[in-house]
């Protein structure tokens, strides 16, 4: 009988990998979220697709934020590539999903939205009850977003600023 051999590849580091590249990027993943979880800090990635020529035709991404104490994690991904629900395949939509921090302050809820390309004047917002929708289109670029707020505001309230595609807005208490 005929010993079955162990298929494994020495590395640069002395190491050795026996075929199991997947766990050992789940535990480098596990172990970055434990690292996140001490600091209350987040970890973001980001890509582009490109069509033809160097046109860019699809923006992806995630954010991971994890507060101190028991807390869990919150994943939030952005972009305009999406997995039809119906089919399972992956779409580009046109309209992309900006990055989106809310942050508690004393007098105001501040929300912060990376939205390149578009200034203050092409963003449009509504509010209905709690829900926030952030919308803006300049050319080819076109950013959708809803955001359920701790509370409800006061619409006249809210101001609006931007600068170089990143937008603040102030929801006053």
């Amino acid at each position: 009988m005929e010993k079955k051999q162990e298929r494994k590849h020495e590395l640069p580091d002395g190491s050795f990998d026996f075929g199991l590249g997947i766990l050992k990027g789940l535990s480098g993943l596990v172990e970055k979220l434990g690292e996140l979880a001490e600091t209350g800090d987040e970890l973001r990635r980001t890509g582009q697709i490109h069509g033809s020529g160097n046109e860019v035709k699809g923006i992806y991404g995630f954010t991971v934020k994890v507060g101190l104490g028991d807390q869990s994690p919150q994943v939030e991904p952005f972009g305009n590539i999406r997995r039809d629900k119906k089919s399972g395949k992956t779409v580009v939509q046109e309209i992309r999903e900006p990055v989106v921090d809310l942050f508690e302050e004393d007098d105001c809820l501040l929300i912060i939205a990376e939205m390149p390309g578009v200034s203050a004047a092409d963003v449009r917002l509504d509010l209905k009850d709690d829900v926030l929708t952030i919308s803006a289109e300049k050319k080819d670029k076109k950013y959708r977003k809803e955001i359920l707020l701790p509370g409800s505001f006061d619409k006249e309230k809210i101001t609006l600023t931007s600068n170089n595609g990143v937008l603040e807005i102030k929801c006053p208490r």
